[in-house]
């Protein structure tokens, strides 16, 4: 593993259940990433999470006290426009189960909203992490997906973390009961463990797969990923997943640490074996 650890030049930092959970912020993670910069590793947040632009991403990294700039960050819904441009060039018209904050980067890229009514016809279902989700435009979606409208998911997460008592019903569940509502699932299912989610990064910072890390705490999004993708997966403890969930899942995750610090340790004893021979 230390000669895998020694090829690490990039890092692809998921966020909720890594960096922090629901609104703290884990007290590993200022330390790991100014180790990191010491270590000259890079880094990359990557979200599945489109509740939020990326502009209001950019903002709360920054009152939390992580410098960041734009093309240090990549969220399921720019992953969205990207594909939806380029593999959909014909939908401009979208019925969004969406926050405003996501609907208003999505106008911002050209796209126009339809309203809740049968006379406003979308060229698309677009759904993403809907915490505004109100049941009319629930029922609305799944109408147009009824009529053979295409059905895109920004990710396909079914919860999302975090440190209050309840669940969060992610975009993941919204589309569960569309699909048994309207009788089909999403027809494009964007975000990790998409593979061109990490393809991005790699081009953007000149890295081979064996270069980047994927670093978060989901099997079925960021190992998944990391295994399709060809980069290391790394699966930190401080999320969703148990260590027991972990051991039984095949592919294994290629490395499982408790969290930011242990991978820090890691990755420094590495970088100082790889410098002492």
């Amino acid at each position: 593993m230390n000669k895998r650890l020694n090829d690490i030049r990039h890092l692809a930092l998921d966020m909720d259940g890594t960096i922090y959970r629901g609104g703290t912020l884990f007290a590993s993670t200022l330390p790991f990433l100014a180790l990191m910069g010491k270590l000259g590793i890079g880094h990359t947040f990557l979200t599945n999470n489109s509740s939020k632009s990326s502009k209001d991403y950019l903002a709360g990294l920054s009152k939390i006290g992580i410098a960041v700039t734009p093309d240090q960050l990549y969220t399921s819904t720019q992953a969205t426009i990207e594909h939806l441009r380029e593999q959909m060039p014909a939908v401009r018209r979208l019925f969004v189960l969406g926050t405003g904050s996501m609907c208003r980067e999505l106008e911002g890229a050209g796209f126009v909203l339809t309203a809740d009514s049968v006379t406003d016809a979308p060229d698309a279902v677009l759904v993403g992490f809907d915490t505004e989700l109100t049941y009319p435009r629930l029922c609305r979606a799944a109408y147009w997906i009824s009529q053979g409208k295409p059905f895109v998911a920004t990710h396909p997460d079914r919860v999302c973390p975090t440190d209050q008592p309840t669940v969060l019903v992610d975009c993941g569940a919204i589309c569960a009961a569309l699909e048994q509502a309207a009788g089909h699932g999403p027809d494009v299912v964007l975000g990790k463990p998409d593979p061109c989610m990490l393809r991005g990064i790699l081009s953007r910072h000149a890295l081979a797969p064996k270069e980047l890390a994927m670093v978060g705490d989901r099997l079925y999004t960021d190992m998944a990923m990391a295994h399709r993708a060809g980069a290391l997966g790394v699966l930190v403890l401080t999320g969703e997943t148990t260590a027991a969930q972990g051991a039984k899942h095949t592919p294994a995750p290629d490395l499982v640490v408790s969290g930011l610090a242990e991978l820090g340790e890691r990755l420094s004893l590495a970088k100082q074996k790889k410098g002492s021979k």
